[in-house]
């Protein structure tokens, strides 16, 4: 029977600190499109309602990112 693989979480403030830089960019970019004049009011507020689900995630992302740097200091 193989054995799984140890986890390796030596990198996951990197990875989760780029997550947290792509979403900002995606919620960046997302605001532009709010001053399409073109925009619906329903797309519009599909995505405050997108952006607000961003923030969030990014403040989740956040702790979690504390969390793992603490649990590397922990560890070394």
């Amino acid at each position: 029977m193989p054995r799984p693989k140890p986890d390796d979480r030596s990198d996951n403030v990197e990875k989760l600190q780029e997550n947290v830089q792509n979403t900002i960019e995606n919620l960046e970019e997302a605001h532009e499109t709010l001053h399409n004049d073109d925009l619906s009011e329903k797309d519009r507020q599909a995505i405050l309602d997108k952006n607000e689900r961003r923030e969030q995630s990014i403040a989740g992302m956040r702790e979690e990112i504390k969390d793992e740097a603490q649990y590397q200091n922990q560890k070394d």
